[in-house]
């Protein structure tokens, strides 16, 4: 063979992929493929769920579970569920966490309510701006005696906030803990959850009730499109690879054995064999 020969064949090797680049290739649109897809079902789980909240939010205030059934109580079942609570307040025993509000930067008021059977819902009455979070400031709005409670039950936020942990040593708190307020404020059996108090709860300068955030970021669609699409793009471009190297076809001239110039070609015996591609 000529070195006129590998001249003539080498554009065409050029412009075969390695076997190596395929295969990551395919393996890489099939992954995209299947995040999409992912996406789509989270869409159609995040949909079922903003309709499941929606609806237990506005539905009929009911009593909270019953003490036997708080081990089966779960944010899928039970969160959000619009309730209500009758009991006395322990004011003494309250718990100020950190919030951000619509109203601006202050505080959550978790209050303990002891009900009659002899156990207790922390109910977060509302938020106070940071001026008002010495209780002397809110006498007025702390009412005495049995009270009724109606809000939405929360599940509790163990641990902390965002890069925040609980301090329950120095009285400061981050999440709505609800087993480790019970512990701070030597507290007995305590329902694993709290109850959101709805705005009709306030009492003259209480807390200000009615500002929980029922809000589900649903981008999942945008997610999906934007997977897919870089799967097309990478079919497209694994398609153009394949139809110009691998898949392309070739076809046979000839050229004189002994003759220096390509341009003089003939057929016939003594005549050598060169590829094109076409």
């Amino acid at each position: 063979m000529r070195p006129e020969d590998d001249e003539t064949r080498s554009p065409a090797r050029a412009a075969r992929p390695s076997l190596w680049l395929t295969v990551l290739s395919l393996i890489a649109f099939v992954v995209l493929v299947a995040l999409g897809v992912w996406q789509v079902e989270r869409r159609t789980w995040k949909l079922a769920l903003i309709d499941r909240v929606e609806q237990r939010v506005h539905a009929r205030a009911q009593p909270i579970p019953s003490r036997a059934s708080w081990p089966a109580i779960t944010a899928a079942s039970d969160e959000y569920r619009h309730v209500s609570v009758a009991g006395r307040f322990l004011h003494d025993r309250e718990t100020l966490v950190q919030a951000v509000t619509e109203e601006g930067p202050g505080y959550w008021v978790l209050t303990p309510l002891e009900r009659d059977d002899g156990t207790t819902v922390l109910i977060n009455r509302g938020f106070v701006p940071s001026e008002r979070r010495d209780p002397s400031a809110r006498q007025g709005g702390n009412p005495d005696g049995q009270v009724e409670v109606r809000g939405l039950l929360r599940i509790t936020e163990p641990k902390g906030g965002f890069l925040r942990d609980n301090v329950p040593q120095h009285n400061r708190w981050y999440s709505r803990d609800v087993s480790a307020i019970a512990a701070a404020r030597d507290l007995h059996n305590v329902a694993p959850f709290f109850i959101d108090a709805d705005a009709g709860s306030r009492s003259g300068p209480g807390p200000i009730g009615g500002l929980t955030v029922v809000r589900f970021p649903n981008n999942h669609l945008i997610y999906a499109l934007t997977w897919f699409a870089l799967a097309f793009m990478l079919a497209g471009r694994l398609f153009v690879t394949f139809r110009g190297g691998l898949f392309r076809r070739q076809r046979f001239v000839h050229e004189p054995a002994g003759g220096l110039d390509a341009s003089a070609r003939r057929t016939g015996s003594d005549a050598g064999t060169i590829v094109e591609p076409t």
